[in-house]
């Protein structure tokens, strides 16, 4: 089947900006749609009917004239954060043309010098701010699609807020046309607070001396979370999740998840990954929210109540982390029911009674138990001595095929 849609990407230079095969796609096009922006920057001698995009946005515009020669106006690059991704996974490959222009971060990295392919790209077009946080570190560049023309403030005031204040910005306007503008400055002083809509802002991250290093390996620093004790500690943590292997497009359920620390860190691992953080606790739920958002994960979905009632109908898991209520009635029988095959049930106990129920649970459906002694150097007198703290039985079970 020949393709009866194309996408077309289109920048700031407007139809002459175009090459021969986007031409003539719009030139044969009973029907153009797109945003208000893209169609104003046709010439007249387009002659197919120009629709927009409805509000609420939706494909059905497009779907509705399958067979027809539809042509869909798109900003750069359609297949990065745009329209094109969306119609893809709509539309079968031998139907669908996509004719990209440059996309913005191109354009951007062109013009710093900056290789694209040693440079994180991110979008904050109706995403959480805070997803940013996840990617700071002095020395690294991003590139970020801008939400509006308040963004750019906006991101310097995150960074300021999480230790980069000494970042230097670089906001490009309409970038590709007859108005592209750059501003230059440092987070710390930006006094720009609103620039044009249409911008792409460049983040070369620089750290204050004082901020701390928090790696994308697990075991961040407890100094990382705000909690009230209920916190799986570093050393503990780091064994938790090796056991847990977290791979990209997972789902983790965090069961009793108290500050959230492990969701945290399963979710940091790689920008697929996605957590339910399940607790009862109304001030922690307020801890988890918190933690989330400073340490760049707002994505993690909070479900508030208690285990096991909560665990039915949601999402089945690729890895399930029993922190607390390993013998509450009915928690661990319901985590093994709703794990996928092949799935990875972990849960920590510290008591004797908590301990008993998970050499029970081996006792029937195998796996392995650890036990986790840490001990820390610690005062004593004019001497130092080691303190130990409490110790930790884990249990890890992979789930059958």
């Amino acid at each position: 089947m020949s393709p009866w849609l194309t996408v077309v990407g289109i920048g700031e230079d407007g139809f002459k900006g175009l090459g021969r095969n986007a031409r003539h796609a719009l030139l044969r096009a009973s029907r153009i749609i797109g945003g208000q922006r893209q169609l104003d920057l046709l010439p007249v001698c387009i002659r197919g009917e120009r629709q927009l995009w409805p509000s609420p946005f939706s494909l059905a515009p497009v779907l509705t004239r399958r067979g027809e020669p539809v042509c869909v106006l798109a900003s750069g690059d359609p297949m990065f954060y745009g329209v094109g991704a969306s119609l893809a996974r709509q539309v079968a490959a031998e139907e669908l043309l996509i004719l990209p222009a440059p996309s913005s971060v191109s354009l951007a990295a062109a013009r710093l010098g900056w290789p694209l392919q040693e440079v994180v790209t991110l979008s904050v077009v109706a995403r959480p701010l805070a997803a940013l946080n996840a990617h700071l570190a002095s020395g690294v560049r991003l590139l970020v699609l801008s939400n509006d023309g308040r963004s750019p403030a906006a991101i310097a005031a995150l960074l300021v807020d999480s230790g980069f204040g000494p970042s230097r910005l670089t906001v490009f306007e309409h970038l590709g046309g007859a108005d592209e503008q750059r501003i230059d400055g440092l987070a710390q002083s930006w006094e720009h607070t609103s620039v044009a809509d249409l911008n792409v802002v460049a983040i070369d991250c620089v750290a204050d001396v004082n901020t701390p290093r928090l790696s994308r390996l697990a075991g961040l620093p407890d100094s990382a979370f705000k909690h009230d004790g209920q916190l799986t500690k570093r050393d503990v943590r780091a064994m938790t999740l090796a056991r847990l292997a977290p791979m990209p497009g997972e789902l983790l359920w965090d069961v009793g998840a108290g500050s959230g620390s492990i969701g945290i860190e399963w979710m940091r691992t790689h920008p697929s990954c996605r957590a339910l953080a399940i607790e009862a606790d109304a001030g922690r739920q307020s801890l988890i929210e918190q933690n989330r958002d400073a340490l760049g994960v707002p994505g993690l979905h909070l479900i508030r109540g208690k285990a096991p009632d909560l665990l039915h109908g949601l999402e089945a898991p690729d890895a399930i982390f029993i922190g607390g209520g390993v013998t509450r009635e009915g928690v661990l029988d319901t985590c093994w029911q709703q794990l996928r095959p092949g799935g990875r049930l972990v849960a920590n106990a510290v008591t004797l009674q908590s301990e008993m129920t998970l050499m029970a649970w081996r006792a029937e459906h195998g796996g392995e138990l650890t036990r986790i002694h840490v001990a820390q150097a610690q005062p004593l007198g004019e001497f130092d001595t080691w303190r130990q703290a409490l110790p930790i039985t884990l249990l890890e079970v992979i789930k059958p095929l």
